[in-house]
């Protein structure tokens, strides 16, 4: 499988809390919420979109309690079948069980593990969300796609997705698009380490 990682950001590369005011509040986070006013049809439907293109899901423990308390809740919703249904991996060092079936939790080497899983054939094992482990895989060079969805908002604090310190990556613009709600949507391939070079009257 493919491993794809699919966030929400702002133009400051903030991808907390994006869905509500209390979705997230760590660190002293109040700005939760700023993706909504930007949503439409047309990104509704991209999604489901993405969503069909997936065989399992992968998460990491504050949005896999989120999805695993909303979603069984949803049925009516047209995708919910799908992130019902399929596959569920959590990478938790806390969590013992998991009630949102079927969920498999992932301790000990997530990296391997995810490595492992990856091997197995079908088409995208896709992340939602979960920052900080797409910043884990990433520096261990596992992730394949990023669908990279900004939103038209400076939100001036938060977590970024792509922080300073963070493991650089090379990547490939393979798609973009824009929705009338103002939402710009890259996907991006990796390619490896980035490159460098110099610009100058002798380059």
């Amino acid at each position: 499988m493919k491993l794809v990682v699919q966030e929400f950001l702002s133009l400051d590369g903030v991808s907390q809390g994006p869905g509500s005011p209390d979705e997230d509040t760590s660190d002293g986070f109040q700005a939760g919420g700023w993706f909504v006013p930007h949503l439409d049809e047309e990104f509704d439907q991209l999604v489901a979109s993405w969503l069909g293109e997936a065989d399992a899901f992968l998460f990491g423990r504050r949005t896999y309690e989120n999805f695993a308390r909303d979603w069984p809740k949803m049925t009516d919703h047209p995708s919910a079948a799908l992130l019902n249904g399929l596959p569920k991996y959590v990478a938790s060092r806390s969590l013992t069980e998991a009630a949102w079936d079927p969920t498999t939790i992932l301790s000990g080497d997530v990296p391997a593990r995810v490595a492992e899983l990856k091997r197995q054939p079908g088409r995208e094992l896709q992340i939602h969300g979960s920052a900080r482990l797409a910043q884990s895989l990433s520096a261990a060079g596992l992730v394949d796609t990023w669908r990279l969805v900004i939103a038209p908002v400076v939100v001036g604090q938060g977590r970024r997705l792509f922080p300073d310190g963070g493991a650089p990556a090379g990547l490939r613009l393979v798609g973009h698009r824009t929705t009338p709600g103002g939402l710009s949507v890259h996907t991006f391939e990796s390619t490896g380490l980035p490159e460098y070079g110099t610009y100058g009257p002798d380059a």
